[in-house]
Order: structure tokens, then C-alpha cells, then sequence
């Protein structure tokens, strides 16, 4: 996720230094036959790129506005993400009696469970990224519990169901009643919505070709603008194109990134940084010793 930090300019360039390369050797192009050729090129008015470029912008802004939908909807997920994962540790800090289970195992039971919601919330991120699930999630995770979830293809969803199973332990040794039993379930049901809701973003793709045409608009509203800049303001149209260009095309990529809210790059969801703020929140919750550090940002953005 993209911060209020100063983002360099060799960032923004790259991403549309091609296509300003493409627009400034067409640009070049019709300098060059406006000197040999003028009488072969076609008279454009400037009605018509303007007609195209309000056309474009308006094209630019329906895409904006459906990426970020799509960016917002993956962080509200994972804020409540946060939330149920706060308030399932809160749950069984409140509800777990030691009348028919020993303290002491109670207590390893609740910790285990709380590890086991961190390591959830590190795998599920890494898992929407397609990187390796248990990374950062391993340590975090039983050592009888490892063969289970390495067998599955889902590692979160394998996680989900130690939770499930350690809740089941919980009921019918009494340690909880009926009532506490179905508030922490449907906490894990929320969870497991959540996880169905990132999936189902990560999975769909945006229309590609609505992405394409849009990119061989801007090239057909620039070339025309170059065709009727040329025979007015003669070598300044040069610069002046290329500066138009880039507004665009910036606008475009922005949009495009936007699509794709887990796509390991600066402008997705920051999930390892907020996994990390989970873990955080429940390690004080359980006063363990070792608090780790907030994720710090890298220059300009946090993953």
C-alpha cells in the first residue's frame, strides 16, 4: 500500500516509460513529414481529439472508480479480519473455565489456538499473493498439527479446521457452554467468510479486454491530437504530447494496479503488515515477553 511519502519519480516513470517512448517517436514521425510531406497529411480538427479525449477521461474515471471498489472491498476484508481475529482470543480469554480442564492446559489451549489465528492470518496473506503459505506462518503452528495442514492444498482453510477441532475439545469437556460454543463458531464462520470474500477477489479477473481497448483509445486520442497539433504549434508539439501522454497513461496504470489488491506490488492490500499487527494484538492480549515491531515501510510504500 502506496503511503504519504514522496513517491519517486523513477517509480511513476517506469511504469510508462514504453509508452511515452511509443508516443514521442510517433510525434517525431509527423515532425518529420510535416517537412517533407505536408501535402499528404490529413487536415484533423482539433474538435475531434477533444471530442476523443472526453470520451477517454470519462472511460478513465469509470475504471478508477471500479479498481479502487475493488482495492476498498479487499482492505474493509481484511479490517475484519482484524476484528474477528481480536475477538476470537478475547472470547476464549473470557470464556474458557478451568473447572472440568486443567489450568494449565487450558491456558496451552488458548495460546495454541491464538497462535494458530496468527498464523492463519500470515498464510491467508502470503496464500493471496502466491507465495509459499507457511512462511511466516510455520512458526506459529503445532508441530503435530504441520503434517495435516502440509497435506492440504488450502493451507488456511486446513488451519480453520484445527480451530474447529480445538473448539469441538473445548465443548465437550465443558470447558465452554452451548451458548459460548456457537459466539466463538460464529466468530470462525466470519473468518471463514472472509478468507471465501480475499479468495473470490484474488480470483477474479478484471476484463481484459476492457483494459485493452482502453489502451488503443489513448493511442488513437493521441494520435489524431498529433496529427492536428502539428500544422498549428509546429515542434513544441512534441513535449506537449508527451506531457498529455503521460497524464493518461498514469491514470491508466493506476487503474490497472488497483485491480489486483493482492498482487505483491507497492499499491496492493498491506496484509503482511497487518498479519503483523494481529500478531501484536494478540501476543499482548496473552502478556507474552517477545513483542515484535509494527512492519516498517519500505521507502514510499508497506506490504
Amino acid at each position: 500500500m502506496l503511503i504519504q511519502k514522496k513517491i519517486p519519480f523513477q517509480y511513476l516513470f517506469k511504469k510508462i516509460k514504453n509508452d511515452i517512448l511509443r508516443v514521442f517517436l510517433f510525434s517525431l514521425f509527423f515532425q518529420v513529414l510535416k517537412n517533407f510531406f505536408a501535402d499528404y497529411l490529413p487536415q484533423i480538427p482539433l474538435q475531434l481529439p477533444t471530442v476523443l479525449g472526453t470520451s477517454i477521461s470519462l472511460i478513465l474515471a469509470f475504471q478508477l472508480n471500479h479498481s479502487y471498489d475493488r482495492w476498498w472491498e479487499a482492505r474493509k476484508v481484511w479490517g475484519a479480519i482484524v476484528n474477528d481475529s481480536r475477538t476470537l482470543v478475547l472470547q476464549l480469554k473470557g470464556f474458557v473455565k478451568t473447572d472440568n480442564l486443567p489450568k494449565q492446559k487450558a491456558d496451552n489451549l488458548i495460546k495454541q489456538m491464538a497462535y494458530r489465528q496468527i498464523g492463519w492470518c500470515y498464510s491467508l496473506g502470503q496464500s493471496l499473493r502466491k507465495l509459499d503459505p507457511l512462511h511466516q506462518a510455520e512458526p506459529f503452528i503445532a508441530k503435530e498439527e504441520l503434517p495435516f495442514v502440509l497435506s492440504q492444498t488450502n493451507k488456511p482453510f486446513a488451519l480453520l479446521a484445527g480451530q474447529t477441532k480445538d473448539l469441538k475439545f473445548l465443548h465437550e469437556h465443558q470447558v465452554i457452554n452451548d451458548y459460548q460454543q456457537i459466539q466463538i463458531d460464529q466468530t470462525l464462520v466470519r473468518l471463514c467468510e472472509s478468507m471465501g470474500r480475499a479468495e473470490r477477489i484474488n480470483s477474479t479477473v478484471f476484463p481484459v479486454t476492457y483494459r485493452i481497448f482502453v489502451h488503443f483509445f489513448i493511442y488513437l486520442f493521441l494520435l489524431t491530437l498529433s496529427l492536428a497539433l502539428v500544422e498549428t504549434i509546429g515542434l513544441a508539439e512534441i513535449p506537449f504530447l508527451v506531457l498529455i501522454s503521460s497524464t493518461f497513461f498514469l491514470l491508466e496504470k493506476t487503474a490497472t494496479y488497483l485491480q489486483e489488491p493482492f498482487k505483491n506490488k507497492p499499491t496492493d492490500t498491506p496484509v503482511t503488515a497487518i498479519a503483523r499487527t494481529i500478531e501484536i494484538n494478540i501476543k499482548q492480549l496473552l502478556q507474552e515477553p517477545e513483542i515484535p515491531q509494527p512492519v516498517a515501510p519500505e521507502a514510499f510504500y508497506l506490504l
